[in-house]
């Protein structure tokens, strides 16, 4: 799951209690009947596939090392034996450019000169910093330092933190998520709900478009950012990847960074400001942005490079209508590995995103060995760099296999808890789509229903592959594993989903675990099928909801379709 970001694991990346401790055993009294399985999903299939995807000799995955090419190669290998066929006009990969920005002078320090008198703040303990230009040196000399508040211009909810101030050349400081987490305030954004203005890549973006030189966010809480600080320290280790900008040539930042909450206090007192009182106003109407008597001053210096990695496709081809795709979609890369931690040095990634991948690999089988194909073709898609910003997908929406105009729906899973069965299956910023609607038919008839994930204010929506689908159009939905499990309730579930976050997630103890109970995640595999074999019939269009905000994207690509009409009954 995107490094530096993604907090998505609080509902729906849970693991086993303790490292290798067994997860909650399914309920002798289960509140639901066993549900029938496709003979192609089943539990030693799976534990098979989620044991070698986190394996050692895999090295973590990540892109642009022998590890990552070991993984495409088995991946395929896979589809290969499953009958499936190259999913890119013959092809099993969709290259994918990318540069390769890795930090040298690690005791990088941010210098601050306040009222005349210097603050350092030391990087990871203090800070986290890089340049998102892919420039061997950049150089942040004197930048006058400002707050912003959340950095957020958002003329839908009349707010603009930008309003009154010239940002170029300055050093922006910013806030977290956005007003509404702050004040919890239904009126205001969306309340406790994150919306697009509170995630980390807008804040970056917004504040390149201005003109700023360095934007920080500051690390206020675990709750607020969805993760702690460890998680930052960890995903921002070793090269950094990023779209070349021949690809993608959105204005990008010299110098972006976060501040933990204490290295934030401190600057501000050094500027004779109280940073509590400034995060207090800064989530009310009308707050305007405060230049701070101070400057920053910061070098980096790296080592560029360039790689091409592979997003892996593959599809089961429609017998009636071909040109037409149902998508699932989970990423394959991880962080790779460590050489200087003691210990255990590969981030094995057996949830973020093992589990993932291998419910593609299940369903592929299942679809492959239907008695009668699906009309429509099923595009599996394993995109790379999903932990460097979504670049993967990112690409693959802006050169597509299958037209978008084409391009039913997208399903896709991240880094899915193993925990036993559940009444339940969470569906990731949920009020989206119809596709919801008919997740919902398909768990009808195995006795659960859909939930809402249970912290939405972590903005777990804008977090994974299926968000480019989305800004581009395409109705997706991001599915996962229930938390309200047969043995213990939702106590039990968000009880594993915060371990899961606190111990495991990014970092070298997201091991495969022998213990697991497959029970639950095989019933959530099943459910999915369902839902792709429905998609896969001729003249279902799911649509997006009307106060969807994608969903003129897809009005615009497709004016023809009736608002509303044509999801599966």
């Amino acid at each position: 799951m995107r490094a530096m970001t993604t907090a998505l694991l609080l509902a729906f990346a849970a693991g086993a209690g303790s490292l290798m401790a067994a997860t909650p055993a399914v309920s002798n009294g289960p509140a639901t009947a066993e549900v029938a399985l496709a003979p192609q999903i089943n539990a030693a299939d799976f534990a098979q596939f989620d044991k070698t995807l986190a394996s050692d000799a895999f090295g973590g995955r990540k892109p642009g090392t022998i590890g990552a090419q070991r993984t495409t190669d088995w991946l395929v290998a896979q589809f290969k034996r499953m009958g499936l066929q190259p999913g890119n006009h013959g092809s099993w990969y969709q290259p994918v450019p990318a540069d390769s920005t890795e930090l040298l002078n690690t005791k990088v320090t941010l210098d601050i000169t306040a009222h005349g008198k210097p603050l350092k703040l030391a990087y990871r303990t203090d800070m986290m910093a890089q340049t998102l230009q892919a420039k061997a040196l950049v150089d942040l000399k004197n930048s006058p330092v400002v707050f912003l508040g959340y950095g957020v211009d958002a003329p839908n909810w009349h707010w603009n933190d930008y309003r009154g101030v010239d940002v170029k050349g300055k050093t922006v400081v910013v806030l977290v998520n956005d007003p509404g987490f702050a004040t919890g305030d239904p009126k205001l954004f969306s309340g406790r709900t994150m919306t697009y203005y509170g995630r980390w890549t807008y804040k970056y973006a917004e504040a390149a478009l201005k003109g700023a030189a360095a934007c920080f966010i500051v690390h206020t809480s675990d709750a607020a950012a969805g993760y702690p600080f460890s998680v930052l320290q960890n995903s921002g280790s070793g090269p950094q990847l990023s779209l070349p900008a021949r690809v993608d040539p959105a204005p990008r930042l010299p110098v972006a960074g976060w501040l933990t909450r204490d290295a934030a206090t401190r600057l501000f007192a050094a500027a004779g400001l109280d940073f509590g009182q400034l995060e207090k106003a800064a989530a009310r109407p009308g707050f305007k942005p405060v230049p701070l008597d101070a400057t920053a001053s910061l070098s980096l210096r790296n080592k560029i490079g360039h790689l091409e990695s592979k997003n892996v496709v593959a599809m089961v081809k429609g017998s009636t209508k071909p040109d037409e795709a149902v998508i699932y979609t989970a990423h394959w890369d991880h962080l790779g590995t460590d050489p200087t931690r003691k210990g255990h040095q590969v981030f094995s990634g057996a949830i973020d995103n093992g589990t993932g991948l291998t419910m593609l690999l299940e369903l592929a089988d299942a679809f492959a060995h239907q008695q009668t194909p699906p009309p429509r073709s099923v595009l599996f898609f394993m995109p790379t760099m999903e932990e460097s910003g979504l670049l993967g997908s990112q690409y693959y929406a802006a050169k597509p296999v299958f037209p978008l105009d084409k391009t039913v729906a997208d399903i896709a899973v991240d880094a899915l808890p193993i925990i036993g069965r559940a009444r339940d299956m969470t569906v990731i910023g949920k009020g989206q789509s119809q596709l919801e609607d008919m997740l919902a038919d398909v768990l009808k008839t195995q006795g659960r229903v859909t939930s809402q994930e249970t912290t939405p204010e972590n903005g777990f929506y804008f977090r994974s592959d299926h968000f480019n689908f989305a800004k581009a159009g395409v109705p997706a939905m991001l599915a996962s594993s229930g938390l309200d499990l047969l043995d213990g309730g939702k106590a039990a579930g968000e009880k594993a989903a915060e371990d899961y976050t606190a111990h495991r997630y990014h970092t070298p103890n997201d091991v495969f675990n022998p213990h697991w109970d497959y029970a639950g995640i095989l019933e959530d595999t099943q459910a999915l099928y369902e839902l792709g074999r429905q998609l896969s019939q001729p003249g279902v269009w799911p649509q997006w909801y009307p106060d969807s905000p994608f969903r003129a994207a897809r009005q615009a690509m497709m004016p023809s379709a009736e608002p509303g009409a044509n999801a599966a009954k």
